[in-house]
């Protein structure tokens, strides 16, 4: 019966189409790879406003709402678009394209590396999964082929990064915390090069910057 099960399952793989399959196991390998859940690290706040909402007092000055936005808003970005830009380096039709999806799936993985462990030093909580309308926006990759799928890709993710940076800029001008800043910069700086980057395929029609 086993052996039965394993061919039976070798046989349905090909239909979910290559393509499929890489952004499957890239999510998935994403996901576990960046799987963390702070409960009370050293150095964080041990009150539970940090969880309801509220401003708490840490070391490197107050923690607010917004600050725990930031890195739930970048966690999330992240979760998306390093199996994206994975699956673009496979999927997309032009070297160009390519080569930027490869360029931002590794930065990002960078980026994640860096909001982990500011979320564990603050004591906030990460998700560990894209919110709806991330998965939906990768869904709508996996049916895309050739030219379509490199506009798709491009403007959903310059989208994505213009929302990003904005939120950025705004906490970068309130945050009070001094950990915060640090993190906010070079989150700002990942992605206005990746906005350069996307924009510099000449799939960025003028309509999508505003």
């Amino acid at each position: 019966m086993e052996k039965a099960y394993g061919m039976a399952a070798r046989r349905r793989l090909p239909s979910l189409g290559r393509g499929r399959l890489l952004l499957i196991l890239a999510v998935v390998a994403a996901g576990a790879a960046a799987f963390v859940v702070v409960i009370n690290p050293v150095g964080a706040p041990a009150s539970g406003a940090a969880r309801l909402g509220g401003t708490v007092s840490t070391k490197w000055g107050p923690l607010s709402a917004q600050d725990r936005t930031v890195l739930v808003k970048v966690r999330q970005a992240n979760l998306w678009e390093m199996p994206a830009g994975q699956q673009a380096q496979q999927r997309a039709a032009a070297p160009r394209v390519r080569e930027v999806a490869g360029i931002i799936a590794a930065q990002h993985l960078q980026l994640d590396t860096a909001t982990r462990a500011v979320a564990e030093q603050l004591g906030v909580l990460l998700p560990v999964e894209p919110n709806g309308s991330q998965k939906s926006w990768l869904r709508e990759m996996s049916g895309k082929f050739g030219a379509d799928y490199d506009k798709t890709f491009v403007l959903r993710l310059r989208a994505a990064h213009g929302q990003v940076f904005q939120l950025l800029a705004k906490a970068r001008a309130q945050t009070e915390n001094t950990v915060m800043r640090s993190f906010i910069e070079s989150g700002m700086k990942f992605v206005n090069t990746h906005i350069s980057l996307l924009e510099s395929t000449g799939l960025v029609p003028r309509r999508a910057l505003h």
